[in-house]
């Protein structure tokens, strides 16, 4: 299993810190929970049903012709390398690793680019996978751009796979309401932005031709009735969404204007998660850790990444640790856009 985020009783036991004097931000998930409606008994007590009005409901909060719910994207990351032939894939390093680990498990051929290197690779490869923005860097890609790689790669067959689990907070950029295009893949989740991470609810925007196989080979009733239920509560509920876009915006300017007054500069942001690149990333997550404050730590490359406070308690204690910290870093380039 690889390492994620949110560790919470393994950080408690290994620092031996209670775990409710924990502060978590090393997950980059809407510290706030979603209001959530209440659940009917039915959805409890009856198999889960596709005709209870959540694909259209996805459909037209996507903008997408076409999709399938799944347990999480990480569903579909773990089922769509096996609808392909052994490929030569391409992603950018870092990202959210269970891509890479996916594909390589089922035979694929994985090489490790950086996005300026795309360009050169892209007329060898018969799939490219980037995460948009990307996770932990917040590396983004602009529509165009997606769009001509896209066109590349669907004229061999190829497939353009993008997930977007971090871009409800500016679903402009999506690129989903193009997923009719053949070999054009997006991921979306309902985790980050609707807080609803333990649900386990995310959609799959492609054309037919790639979800009807995606759902044979998963099955059915991928997603509970309570979980279906919900999902299409929150996706219809624009006000809210309109609401959180604008606090989420306002929150991300604050981490990041935080983290800068301490000398640690954010190098890449989005509203939900900040991410330095320092040679010091592992002595920042052991410090802040023995204040009971959890970040993401990362190896390659030596980077740290923190998410977002709660409440303005939480705000002001993580303050009040960066003001302790005896590790500064220099400042580093902010990631291109």
């Amino acid at each position: 299993m690889l390492e994620h985020g949110g560790k919470l009783r393994a950080a408690a036991q290994q620092y031996n810190i209670p775990l409710p004097q924990w502060l978590d931000l090393s997950t980059g998930i809407n510290p706030n929970p979603w209001p959530i409606p209440a659940i009917p008994e039915s959805a409890w007590s009856r198999l889960p049903e596709d005709d209870d009005g959540l694909l259209e409901t996805a459909k037209h909060y996507y903008g997408a012709p076409n999709l399938l719910a799944v347990a999480g994207s990480q569903m579909a990351i773990q089922a769509l390398p096996r609808l392909r032939k052994t490929s030569q894939v391409a992603m950018l390093h870092p990202s959210y690793n269970e891509h890479h680990h996916a594909w390589q498990n089922n035979g694929h051929q994985v090489m490790s680019i950086e996005a300026d290197q795309i360009n050169t690779h892209i007329d060898q490869l018969e799939v490219l996978l980037l995460v948009n923005p990307n996770n932990p860097t917040a590396q983004r890609f602009d529509e165009q751009q997606l769009l001509t790689w896209h066109q590349r790669l669907q004229q061999r067959g190829g497939w353009l796979i993008v997930d977007e689990a971090f871009l409800d907070c500016t679903p402009q950029h999506s690129i989903a309401r193009h997923s009719h295009l053949p070999g054009l893949i997006v991921l979306r989740s309902v985790g980050k932005f609707f807080a609803l991470a333990g649900a386990r609810i995310g959609f799959v925007c492609a054309t037919e031709e790639i979800l009807q196989p995606l759902a044979e080979l998963i099955g059915p009733w991928v997603l509970s009735g309570p979980a279906r239920h919900v999902a299409k509560a929150v996706l219809s509920d624009h006000p809210q969404q309109q609401q959180v876009r604008q606090q989420l915006k306002l929150q991300g300017e604050r981490l990041t204007q935080l983290l800068s007054q301490h000398h640690l500069t954010p190098t890449g942001s989005t509203p939900l998660f900040s991410w330095i690149k320092t040679t010091h990333a592992e002595k920042l997550h052991q410090q802040l850790a023995a204040e009971g404050i959890l970040t993401r730590l990362f190896n390659d490359p030596p980077s740290i990444r923190f998410g977002l406070p709660k409440s303005e308690p939480q705000w002001q204690r993580l303050a009040e640790a960066l003001s302790k910290l005896t590790i500064k870093t220099a400042r580093q380039p902010r990631q291109p856009s």
